[in-house]
């Protein structure tokens, strides 16, 4: 997966300390939270480097830097 494009397995007890942390090349990124299983919305929030972001439901998000592709 190069583009980290795949869903990432969420811990269901995250914290700002120790957040989801989310595989990006850049220094922003858009990601979706499906809070609930069965439900077909997506909480989309925008992460920016070095800062942590808290979705409605509770989970905690953090881009974790990858190298860019080529």
């Amino acid at each position: 997966d190069p583009y980290h494009m795949k869903a990432i397995e969420i811990v269901r007890d995250s914290t700002r300390e120790s957040p989801n942390l989310v595989p990006s090349a850049f220094k922003s990124r858009i990601v979706g939270c499906i809070c609930e299983e069965d439900t077909a919305h997506v909480n989309w929030m925008w992460l920016h480097d070095g800062q942590p972001r808290r979705c409605e439901c509770g989970h905690w998000f953090k881009l974790t830097e990858v190298a860019p592709l080529g």
